[in-house]
């Protein structure tokens, strides 16, 4: 039997239970993984609570999209996988497990320089990032203001500008300042005239997007008095209210979906990542590494802010 984190009602992390599950069987395109690495991203905490509302809970829910592990069982009609390649997945719920069918078409072999945690961390956070920049067509000539760029997107997309030749100024609390600045970024420390550091750090340039992962007052009001043109200001938090603001969204709880082109780019965002993982150009900063069974207190840090960096379940 397999193992698999499940909820039969919504609520705090004690709703989270491992139990025994049959051991998954690929259907034809799929692909039977053994997890050894489940990344938790805040989408998980806000799924599980309610606070980002799903259809009524009628059978026992798995938690998770990303994860990595190696390849047990290979359905009917894959191509271009092996038993015992070692792959990354994203966008498939039920990675806090032991083993998990898989659409082969969400999962990438990992180069041997990537370890399984690392795949693991980048499918919700790279996704995101990489999508957002290429939505809002950052390139070599921008400066980009990303807030809260010491999260798992913000220094996805703190890389991923600073690999195009973008110029990055990067918010973030006092203790992340030498980490921005490891990623290529110019730190700036939010809270009070936040603005005006802003201002004094792009030393006469002109911001010309914004990413905000903070979704605060603070991080919004700056954006929208620093950069000119709306439509390159976005948020990944406040899709709520985006429109009512006069930015973009891309996910976050936005009534807007994304489209085709975004949806793809999110999937092209695992390869690029891993590429540059490989090469030495993408680093990912771990924070506390937990087993399987421990998923509710994963869960716990999450909502407390109480840990810093990519948290991660092992089987």
């Amino acid at each position: 039997m397999a193992q698999a984190i499940v909820q039969t009602e919504l609520g705090g992390p004690e709703v989270l239970t491992l139990v025994e599950v049959p051991d998954p069987v690929p259907a034809p395109s799929e692909v039977v993984v053994r997890i050894e690495a489940a990344g938790v991203n805040p989408i998980d905490v806000k799924q599980r609570s309610g606070f980002r509302p799903l259809p009524p809970i009628t059978e026992p829910r798995h938690l998770g999209f990303d994860g990595a592990g190696v390849v047990t069982a290979i359905g009917s009609g894959v191509e271009g996988l092996e038993v015992g390649d070692r792959v990354t997945i994203r966008d498939t719920r039920g990675t806090y497990a032991t083993a998990l069918a898989v659409p082969a078409a969400h999962t990438w072999v990992m180069p041997d320089e990537v370890t399984a945690a690392q795949g693991a961390a980048l499918g919700i956070p790279a996704g995101t990032a990489y999508q957002s920049l290429l939505s809002l067509g950052v390139g070599n000539d921008d400066l980009l203001l990303v807030h809260a760029g010491s999260g798992a997107v913000g220094q996805a997309a703190v890389q991923f500008a600073v690999d195009g030749g973008a110029t990055v100024i990067a918010t973030g609390g006092a203790a992340s300042q030498e980490r921005l600045r490891e990623l290529g970024a110019i730190p700036v420390v939010y809270g009070e005239g936040l603005e005006q550091r802003i201002r004094d750090a792009a030393d006469g340039r002109p911001v010309t997007v914004a990413l905000d992962g903070a979704g605060t007052d603070e991080a919004i009001a700056a954006s929208l008095a620093l950069v000119s043109d709306r439509d390159r200001i976005a948020t990944i938090v406040r899709g709520p209210d985006a429109a009512s603001l006069g930015i973009r969204a891309f996910s976050g709880g936005s009534p807007v979906p994304l489209t085709e082109q975004e949806l793809a780019w999110r999937a092209e965002a695992v390869p690029a990542a891993l590429g540059l993982i490989a090469r030495g150009f993408f680093s990912i900063e771990f924070g506390p590494e937990l087993p399987l069974a421990e998923a509710a207190e994963a869960h716990r840090l999450i909502e407390a802010r109480a840990a810093r960096g990519k948290i991660v379940l092992r089987p």
